[in-house]
């Protein structure tokens, strides 16, 4: 046991260092199978991805390892939340992230990579996906209770669709309940502050702690 435990906690590790989704999706099944506790393969993720966020925020690693590792966590990562859902366990967070791509955009990758690296960083993130109405936005911050909304646009053309987020909010009476973090290609700091979030960073990781700072964990 001990020996098959040890080889399936390095086999996840070693999904997210060589960006291999098969592995990771593979070895995520047989941790559950074996009885391993899901809390911990989690960890042994966790501190590879953000190994390689880390490297990437140095310059060392680029754009494309990033997106490489943080797709291999994404294939096993709903195994074991499942996983720790059926335990009945619990994972400390520093605080509850709703993110999403804002409706009429379909871009996922930048979305995605915020999703992993958060959670890396100990928070609980519920990914809508992309093409996200404000009204869903709505009814995810008070499903899940959420202290932060981490809202995505690529597009010139779709980065209004964050305003009109931010505005549903405040007709909703719930604006002051969450922190706003908005980010894209095309969205700017200038952008943010003349819609009213509360913060932008143009990479994913500077997202990590702009999260944190905007709920004092920094």
């Amino acid at each position: 046991m001990n020996d098959e435990k040890t080889t399936i906690l390095e086999n996840l590790r070693k999904a997210i260092q060589t960006y291999d989704n098969n592995l990771a999706l593979e070895s995520a099944k047989k941790a559950v199978e074996l009885g391993i506790d899901p809390l911990e393969a989690l960890d042994v993720m966790t501190v590879a991805i953000r190994e390689i966020g880390d490297a990437f925020g140095r310059g060392e690693l680029w754009l494309p390892d990033l997106v490489g590792a943080s797709d291999a966590m994404q294939s096993a990562v709903p195994i074991l939340e499942e996983e720790i859902k059926r335990r009945g366990e619990n994972r400390e967070a520093l605080g509850i992230v709703v993110v999403g791509t804002v409706f009429g955009d379909i871009h996922s990758i930048g979305k995605t990579m915020v999703s992993t690296l958060l959670t890396a960083a100990g928070f609980e993130v519920h990914d809508l996906g992309v093409n996200v109405h404000a009204k869903k936005f709505v009814d995810a911050i008070k499903e899940y209770n959420a202290n932060i909304l981490a809202m995505s646009a690529l597009m010139t053309t779709t980065c209004v669709e964050q305003e009109n987020v931010i505005k549903t909010l405040i007709n909703e009476g719930i604006r002051d309940r969450v922190k706003i973090m908005v980010g894209g290609a095309a969205v700017t700091e200038e952008f943010a502050e003349t819609i009213g979030a509360d913060g932008y960073d143009s990479t994913a990781p500077g997202a990590v702690e702009l999260a944190k700072k905007l709920i004092g964990a920094s």
